[in-house]
């Protein structure tokens, strides 16, 4: 088995839903990063990329039909080089990584281009066909999240709770209270605009130019506009629950609706010598695992367990931890039943997503991309990306900082 190594990576500011980047469609953005990233490898020649691999959730608006080969084809990455989208909802971006990090170790390859998008301002909604002439039995949805064309045997034996509900379910089962949560958003919306301040976000944003008006007007976009760096205790004691009457979950201690891409090069051993590459980090390991989708928050538990059981590693030894934070209930619930302190300052350093933004099929990449970073500037040895996945799944990556 050989070496798979994290190289580099882009990503775009997260939009806002129905924010900066609505105009934007995804394989534009997932065009952008494919192009940036090799931009900044010039000496790479793009025909020896083995393949495109990206994650998206949605798949039913603009990045229908395998969105990864259309943002392969129009980035300009030769025909030769192929494409396939991949779909772990919530994790698909992480997924992707962790196919192009096995496709290296195995030797099928030794250069992939992998991350994630997600416009989920630009969802569709989507209508059901019906099954026979003239039936009034026709469906609508807005695929921006959640669940759609249920079928009974799922809610009779799983339930298809919401997510906003399965957080309430969280909060309820392992006892995480308002307060608790309303501390953690705030923490981490102050260390995101913190990061932001400093500059700590350049090294992974590459900005996105958009169409402005019919004269042709462009604006540059380049910085996370989620984040709110005003946030108080106070405010967000004062949010009503959002999902759930007497429930504690709020807009203020959940993750946002939002738009994203981003894109790694992963390489074999061969190509880091061959193209005089310098890597941030090796690939280590990535686990999957299940769990209930009523609490479908707390897959990042098990999955954190076999991710550090297959590399026989312990917490303690993790330098950097980014937990996707879809709720602050399930954050801090996974951190609880993993023995960690809800404030452990290992732990999305820089904020997370309730700051910064949950575009689904990007958020996996850029976690690695932070981790990997995140590493690089402290001197860090490992790094720990775990996130929670909707209809009960957990995933976690371990990378090394080399």
């Amino acid at each position: 088995m050989g070496e798979a190594y994290i190289i580099d990576g882009v990503r775009t500011p997260i939009g806002s839903f129905g924010g900066s980047l609505s105009d934007v469609r995804p394989d534009d953005m997932a065009a952008l990063v494919i192009q940036r990233l090799l931009a900044r490898h010039p000496g790479l020649d793009p025909s020896r990329v083995t393949d495109v691999i990206m994650g998206c959730a949605n798949q039913s608006g603009e990045d229908n039909r395998n969105v990864a080969r259309m943002a392969s084809l129009l980035s300009g990455l030769p025909v030769s080089v192929p494409g396939e989208t991949i779909n772990r909802l919530c994790a698909s971006g992480l997924s992707a990584v962790g196919h192009a990090a096995r496709g290296v170790r195995l030797g099928d390859g030794d250069l992939y281009i992998a991350g994630g998008v997600e416009s989920m301002t630009r969802a569709p909604y989507v209508l059901s066909k019906s099954g026979k002439a003239f039936a009034r039995d026709a469906q609508l949805f807005d695929t921006s999240i959640g669940w759609r064309f249920v079928n009974p045997r799922m809610r009779q034996q799983y339930g298809v709770d919401a997510m906003g509900e399965t957080a309430e379910n969280v909060a309820t089962e392992f006892h995480v209270s308002r307060e608790d949560q309303d501390r953690f958003a705030c923490l981490t919306q102050g260390r995101a605009a913190a990061a932001r301040a400093r500059g700590r976000f350049a090294t992974e944003i590459t900005p996105v130019d958009v169409p402005g008006d019919k004269r042709g007007e462009v604006r540059r976009f380049e910085h996370d506009e989620f984040i709110r760096p005003d946030t108080s205790l106070e405010a967000l004691a004062r949010l009503k629950p959002a999902f759930r009457a007497g429930g504690s979950v709020t807009a203020g201690n959940s993750s946002g609706i939002n738009d994203g891409a981003a894109a790694l090069l992963v390489a074999s051993e061969g190509a880091v010598k061959e193209f005089s590459l310098n890597p941030l980090a090796r690939s280590l390991a990535t686990v999957a695992a299940g769990v209930e989708p009523r609490i479908m928050g707390m897959g990042p538990v098990p999955a954190t367990r076999a991710v550090l059981a297959r590399t026989g590693l312990t917490l303690s030894q993790i330098d950097v931890i980014e937990l996707n934070e879809a709720f602050a209930s399930q954050a801090i619930a996974c951190l609880r039943e993993l023995g960690l302190r809800d404030d452990d300052p290992r732990v999305n350093p820089n904020g997370g997503a309730i700051a910064l933004g949950h575009p689904l099929g990007m958020s996996g990449a850029r976690l690695i991309l932070s981790a990997a970073r995140e590493l690089e500037a402290t001197g860090g040895r490992y790094a720990l990306a775990t996130m929670c996945v909707g209809v009960g799944q957990g995933m976690a990556t371990i990378i090394e900082r080399v």
